[in-house]
């Protein structure tokens, strides 16, 4: 998952080259991998990617782990948008449509939660995220069962919180490691459920990735794919918007669209639904999004 940042990411030289098919087995960072013309993956340094920034790490710990009242301590606020992660799961995966022995695949999965929502219904669950540090969070939850973090309150001050693993999920069942959306390891084998959570739009190359799906979800298996659709050409490229662009005519074409048409051929839609979200950046100010979530089922 990714807030919605601004900023020109492409062409930043660095000196912290990630590969396109590296692979730390801990998987879901969020795959928003901004790759060059070419398509191989950029150079960052720490500085100049954002998802390996400090204060970004800190915000996504409190958005995926904080507790509401660490949240949101106003009651005036938008409570029913808590919990984005876990609503992911909860209100968009039909569990009693998985298979004994299930794998799942949370695709950007960011510091992790959605990934151990997952496992508390697959056999397996795998996290994938191009941030090592989203996902190196992540491994620590896993491994050791919670990891410190600072809120921010105002200016520099800050408040160290604890982000915890969920409790009753079993964490052999977790795995998370770094990677790219858009060009995926050959060898992850096929799920019952794959959900993509605010990534689409975070993409060079959107369809590229849309493209593998088909391989990587069974017959009869489920993907979801929420997003708030902020389209900016910092990430992607005009001309690889799914929507949110005029065609023909001016006809106006929106993502659910792009989606159909990328998918219509493999997948059947079955539902939408609104998901709210808050991400907390300090104590008076915070983004509310609205995400529409897709469901859709894998054609035998």
């Amino acid at each position: 998952m990714r807030r919605e940042l601004k900023g020109d990411l492409q062409g930043v030289p660095g000196t912290c080259a990630i590969a396109k098919t590296g692979c730390v087995v801990y998987l879901s960072s969020m795959a928003t991998a901004i790759l060059g013309t070419s398509g191989d993956a950029l150079s960052f340094s720490p500085e100049a990617n954002p998802y390996e920034t400090d204060r970004l790490l800190n915000e996504y710990l409190l958005f995926h782990y904080g507790e509401p009242g660490e949240v949101l301590p106003h009651a005036s606020g938008p409570a029913d948008a808590l919990g984005y992660p876990v609503r992911c799961v909860s209100e968009c995966v039909d569990v009693s449509r998985l298979p004994a022995g299930a794998r799942a695949l949370d695709l950007g999965c960011a510091v992790g939660r959605s990934t151990f929502e997952l496992a508390r219904h697959c056999a397996e669950a795998v996290g994938i995220d191009f941030s090592q540090r989203f996902v190196g969070a992540a491994e620590t939850i896993r491994t050791l069962g919670s990891l410190a973090y600072q809120r921010l309150e105002e200016g520099s001050l800050t408040t160290e919180l604890v982000a915890l693993r969920p409790p009753g999920v079993d964490p052999a069942r977790v795995a998370f490691e770094a990677g790219d959306a858009m060009h995926l390891r050959e060898d992850l084998g096929v799920f019952d459920v794959v959900l993509m959570a605010n990534l689409i739009d975070r993409l060079r190359q959107p369809l590229l990735c849309l493209s593998r799906l088909a391989a990587l979800v069974r017959a009869g298996g489920q993907l979801v794919v929420t997003s708030p659709y902020t389209w900016l050409e910092d990430y992607t490229p005009r001309e690889n918007w799914l929507g949110g662009v005029a065609r023909e005519e001016g006809r106006p074409v929106r993502t659910l669209d792009g989606l159909r048409e990328a998918l219509g051929s493999d997948f059947q839609l079955e539902r939408t639904l609104d998901l709210p979200f808050l991400i907390r950046e300090h104590a008076r100010k915070y983004q509310w999004s609205v995400a529409q979530a897709s469901v859709w089922t894998r054609r035998s």
